[in-house]
């Protein structure tokens, strides 16, 4: 079984313990950064790594809603979640490194909490990037390397394990690559010892 498959694999089981997780998270860690993140979508939007759709009740009212996840098992929790909601959105499989629209087809792109498990993180914000429009928005939050160096310690022992277990990084920070991409940074925040930053970058 080759890496990738393997870590597919993980997040297909994951999918049934990861909401109950995440709202732990959500609640200790990341806070209102979800309804930060999605509260400022506007039009034809693209979320990568949708997950299980968490994110979903989140979104604004007019917004045209695609979501794109690898896992089956992810998805198939987001579609029933759509379905309770009535909220109208496109969900696919597939793969942020090579995202299966045409260049300049969204306003926004959101990504919450998906790039630490993206194999090149550095690839899927270029893909990102090329699907926005001129002067769209692409919305990230993400858990960071920290600003405490004892915290970057621990993150780099946790690797040891997330990384071959699950392809789960805790090290990278988003903004490093950003400026390569032809985007304006214009909001940037970081909290809990540096570890959640949120960040809007304009095409």
């Amino acid at each position: 079984m080759t890496r990738a498959a393997r870590w597919n694999r993980y997040w297909d089981g994951k999918s049934q313990s990861y909401d109950r997780e995440m709202q732990f998270l959500d609640r200790k860690l990341f806070g209102d950064s979800r309804a930060w993140a999605c509260g400022q979508a506007t039009g034809d939007v693209l979320e990568v790594a949708v997950g299980t759709g968490l994110n979903l009740p989140l979104y604004p009212d007019g917004v045209t809603l695609t979501g794109i996840d690898l896992s089956d098992g992810m998805l198939a929790i987001a579609r029933g979640r759509a379905e309770r909601l009535g909220h109208p959105v496109t969900l696919r499989q597939a793969d942020a490194h090579d995202l299966p629209f045409d260049n300049g087809s969204f306003d926004t792109v959101v990504c919450t909490l998906g790039l630490c498990a993206i194999p090149d993180d550095g690839k899927a914000l270029r893909e990102m990037a090329r699907v926005l429009r001129p002067d769209g928005r692409l919305i990230l939050l993400d858990h960071i390397a920290s600003s405490s160096r004892v915290v970057r310690g621990l993150q780099w022992l946790t690797e040891k394990v997330t990384v071959p277990m699950a392809g789960e990084h805790f090290l990278r920070r988003p903004l490093d690559k950003i400026g390569d991409l032809g985007l304006t940074v214009e909001h940037r925040e970081r909290f809990k010892l540096g570890l959640v930053e949120r960040l809007v970058a304009r095409k």
